[in-house]
């Protein structure tokens, strides 16, 4: 499993939790099965171009967003950085 896709899989995570979805409301606000979100979120599957567009349209976000690797990197390093 690649980096990347390990990426995708933590950020899709942390976007789904901001928005205060389950697994469960994403699928059924993308119309993909629960299964194929649970295998993107762990890095087994990776989803396709039209994937990518359902998920940021349920997420309300720019599919580009889906792939902002930092903004993840940035708030693990507030949350491990505490004193």
């Amino acid at each position: 499993m690649g980096q990347l896709r390990r990426q995708f899989a933590h950020r899709l995570k942390t976007l789904r939790e901001q928005k205060e979805m389950t697994q469960e409301d994403l699928a059924l606000a993308t119309g993909l099965s629960v299964k194929f979100i649970r295998a993107i979120e762990q890095a087994v599957k990776a989803p396709s171009f039209e994937s990518l567009e359902v998920i940021a349209r349920a997420l309300t976000v720019q599919e580009k967003d889906l792939f902002n690797f930092e903004e993840n990197q940035d708030m693990f390093s507030r949350h491990t950085n505490k004193d």
